[in-house]
């Protein structure tokens, strides 16, 4: 819940101290992910601590690059933390139309809900929870890992999405929600319930069954969710500097760049040439 509240909890226990990043200043950019780029500040606290925003942010671009592409005929979005708080806090969210997406096919909205309310304060809030909404039923599914902690904010947020739809959503908060044991794993729940539910649940389902949206009984192991988090993100930084390298002319093999490593759609084309050419 609270950003300090990590009690000295290291899922890594100082195994990865020596990686890289660890001459960075926490604002120092670390990686750049198509339209993410993250901090050394947002690592930090993947590895230990209360998520921020462009964390969470990173996960659901994660999941849109490299697992909803794999249903090209899925409509489900991903809303970012920064518009979801934006969706709760405007008066009329139909004003809001030409910034958010395009819902007319849309199944189902995933919404990273954060107790922020104080629009003046960045990253502001001490606790994540997430909404799960179910276009086509019209309902509104709330998993928050201390409940009752946004009720409030997440019943907001599923009436705002419920004008913009032009249709009254039921909102259910879910009393067997997995509870976190914790003061700073609550991002990471709303990060892996979000993988699982889309994984497990959505995705694998046949257009005429009625999915269980209930996680009841469900396992959040929020160490490995963190370790899973860094893996990748250490991964795609070392594929960022290895094609960093192949592009640097023959007679200048030092990088001074101070831009951080960068992976998206134009470096994998390159890649791909590159490849091409050398086969």
């Amino acid at each position: 819940m609270s950003r300090s509240g990590v009690s000295g909890f290291h899922p890594f226990k100082g195994r990865i101290s020596r990686h890289f990043g660890e001459n960075l200043s926490p604002d120092d950019a670390y990686l750049s992910y198509y339209d993410i780029r993250l901090t050394k500040e947002d690592v930090d606290c993947i590895k230990a601590g209360w998520l921020t925003d462009n964390a969470i942010a990173f996960w659901e671009e994660w999941l849109e690059r490299e697992r909803l592409k794999e249903y090209p005929k899925a409509d489900i979005v991903l809303l970012r933390p920064s518009m979801s708080f934006m969706l709760r806090q405007t008066r009329d969210p139909l004003t809001l139309k030409d910034a958010l997406p395009n819902f007319s096919k849309t199944t189902h909205v995933f919404l990273p809900i954060n107790d922020a309310r104080d629009v003046t304060i960045a990253e502001g809030g001490s606790h994540w929870s997430l909404l799960v909404v179910s276009v086509v039923d019209r309902v509104a599914f709330h998993y928050d890992s201390l409940r009752p902690t946004n009720r409030q904010e997440a019943l907001i947020s599923s009436e705002k999405l419920g004008v913009l739809f032009g249709k009254e959503l039921r909102f259910i908060d879910l009393s067997e929600s997995p509870q976190q044991e914790n003061g700073s794993d609550c991002g990471v729940f709303v990060c892996l319930q979000m993988q699982f539910l889309l994984l497990s649940r959505l995705l694998t389902a046949q257009a005429t069954d009625k999915v269980n949206m209930s996680l009841g009984g469900k396992l959040i192991d929020a160490a490995s969710g963190r370790k899973q988090m860094f893996k990748i993100i250490e991964d795609y930084r070392k594929e960022g500097e290895r094609r960093r390298s192949r592009s640097l002319s023959p007679f200048n093999k030092k990088d001074k760049s101070k831009s951080p490593p960068r992976i998206g759609e134009e470096d994998w084309t390159m890649t791909s040439q590159k490849d091409t050419q050398e086969t």
